[in-house]
């Protein structure tokens, strides 16, 4: 796969994170957050990294289902 192909899927997964990222921590304080019914150990900074590759990870993939299934048959076959 080519550089380019590559960037246009990585980069707006990025973004994609970035901005759910901002959207869930704007409403929910990480220390408040449990995990089969136990509370988090992890300090805030922890919260937001693990959550913040979660999302870019979950966008990730979806941009590259998205640039797949945006391929002619030929293309795919290749």
């Amino acid at each position: 796969m080519p550089k380019t192909k590559w960037t246009a899927i990585v980069w707006p997964a990025f973004l994609a994170a970035c901005l759910l990222e901002l959207l869930v921590f704007a409403f929910v304080d990480p220390h408040e957050l449990h995990w089969l019914g136990q509370p988090l150990e992890f300090s805030r900074q922890g919260v937001y990294t693990l959550a913040f590759f979660a999302f870019w990870l979950v966008t990730l993939v979806a941009s590259g289902l998205t640039a797949l299934l945006s391929l002619n048959p030929a293309e795919v076959n290749d």
